[in-house]
C-alpha cells in the first residue's frame, strides 16, 4: 500500500480593493490602515501641541500685566482690562485650533472603536458603516464640534481661571492703589477708563464675566468632541436626559453642528434601463426604482431609475451609468433625509 500524499493548492487570496490593474490585498490594505493611523495620530499631535502653544501665551501675559500693575503703582488699572481682552482673543484662537484638532481626533477615534477594537472581540469584524464614515470625512471634511462648544471647553478647561484671577486682580488694584479707598463710591469712582465713569466700567465688567460663565456652564452638557476621554462618540446618546424638554432641544440643536450623513437622491435618465440598474445593483449595492417617464423634446418614452445612496458612492454610480450608457442623463441632488434600508431606520425617528 502506497499512501498518496497530496499538495493541497493555496487558496489565492480575494483582493479587497481593485482599480484600474491594481489589486489589493487583505494583508495590503491592515497595512495601509495602519500607515494612516499613524499619520492621522501624529496630526492631532501637533494640533494638540498648538493648544498648548496659546495657553502659554495667555499664561504668559497674564503674568506679565499682572507684575507690572502690582510692582508700579503708578500703572493704570486699565491695564489689566486690555490683558482680559487679549486672552478673550487667545481663547478664540485656541478655539479654532481646537476644532482643527478634534477633526483629526475623529478619525483616529473612529479607527480605534470601529476598526481596531472590533479585532479584539466577537464576531471580529467591523461596523458595516465604519469604512463610510471615514471615507466620508476624508472626501468632506467638516469639524465635528460647533465654535461654541469648543469655546466653552477650553474656557472650563484653562481660561476661566485666568478671567477670574484678572478680575479680583482689577478690583483689588482699584481699591489698593494709590492708597486704599475710604468706601464703596471711591472704589467705583476709581475703575473710571478714559471718558468712562466707573459705574459703566464696572458694569460692562460685571455683564463680560457673567456671559463667559454661562457660556462655560451652558456648554457643560455638550460630549461631541472625540479627544477627550468619553465613551464611544456619536450623537444618539448624546443629551438623552434633555429629551423631555423641547426648549432644550432646540437650544441644543443650534449649538450642534449637523453631524449626519450627507444623503443624495440620483435621477438617471436612459434607454438602457435593464444595463445600468443591474450595474447600480452589483456595483453599489443599492435598491433602484425605474419610473416610466417622456421626453417631451422627442416624445419618447424612457425609464428614469430613481436611486438613494450617500456622498462617497457618487462616484461609483457615474462610472457605473457611464460604463452601461454613456448617453445618460444623471441628476444628483441632496435629499433632506432617506429613510429605510440602508439608512436611517424608520421606525426609530420622532
Amino acid at each position: 500500500m502506497f499512501s498518496e500524499h497530496v499538495k493541497e493548492e493555496p487558496i489565492p487570496e480575494e483582493p479587497v480593493w481593485t482599480y484600474r490593474g491594481y489589486r489589493l490585498k487583505t494583508s495590503e490594505f491592515v497595512t495601509a490602515m495602519v500607515h494612516l493611523f499613524r499619520a492621522e495620530v501624529q496630526r492631532a499631535n501637533v494640533w494638540r501641541q498648538r493648544l498648548d502653544t496659546t495657553t502659554n501665551w495667555a499664561v504668559v501675559a497674564t503674568g506679565a500685566t499682572l507684575s507690572i500693575a502690582f510692582s508700579q503703582p503708578n500703572v493704570h488699572h486699565g491695564v489689566i482690562i486690555l490683558n482680559s481682552l487679549l486672552i478673550t482673543l487667545f481663547l478664540f484662537i485656541e478655539a479654532r485650533r481646537y476644532r482643527y484638532y478634534e477633526l483629526w481626533s475623529y478619525r483616529v477615534r473612529l479607527m480605534e472603536t470601529d476598526f481596531y477594537a472590533a479585532m479584539l472581540v466577537p464576531p471580529f469584524h467591523p461596523s458595516p458603516e465604519w469604512a463610510e464614515s471615514l471615507a466620508e470625512n476624508l472626501l468632506s471634511p467638516s469639524f465635528p464640534v460647533s465654535i461654541w462648544e469648543a469655546v466653552g471647553r477650553r474656557l472650563r478647561r484653562n481660561y476661566i481661571w485666568m478671567y477670574a484671577i484678572l478680575f479680583v486682580s482689577w478690583i483689588a488694584k482699584s481699591y489698593l492703589f494709590p492708597e486704599p479707598a475710604a468706601g464703596l463710591s471711591e472704589l467705583i469712582q476709581r475703575g473710571a477708563v478714559g471718558p468712562l465713569p466707573g459705574h459703566i466700567v464696572l458694569t460692562l465688567g460685571l455683564i463680560f464675566h457673567t456671559f463667559l460663565l454661562l457660556l462655560a456652564i451652558g456648554t457643560a452638557g455638550m460630549n461631541q468632541a472625540t479627544g477627550e476621554i468619553l465613551p464611544r462618540f456619536g450623537g444618539e446618546t448624546v443629551h438623552e436626559h434633555h429629551a423631555e424638554s423641547g426648549k432644550v432641544r432646540d437650544l441644543l440643536a443650534r449649538l450642534y453642528p449637523r453631524h449626519r450623513r450627507k444623503q443624495l437622491l440620483a435621477l438617471v435618465i436612459t434607454d438602457k434601463e435593464e444595463a445600468v440598474s443591474k450595474c447600480i445593483l452589483a456595483d453599489l449595492r443599492r435598491g433602484v426604482t425605474a419610473i416610466e417617464g417622456k421626453g417631451m423634446y422627442t416624445g419618447t418614452g424612457r425609464s428614469i431609475l430613481m436611486c438613494a445612496l450617500t456622498v462617497t458612492e457618487v462616484h461609483n454610480l457615474k462610472a457605473a451609468v457611464a460604463k452601461e450608457d454613456p448617453n445618460a442623463f444623471v441628476i444628483v441632488s441632496p435629499a433632506q433625509e432617506v429613510l429605510g434600508r440602508g439608512f436611517n431606520p424608520l421606525t426609530d425617528t420622532k
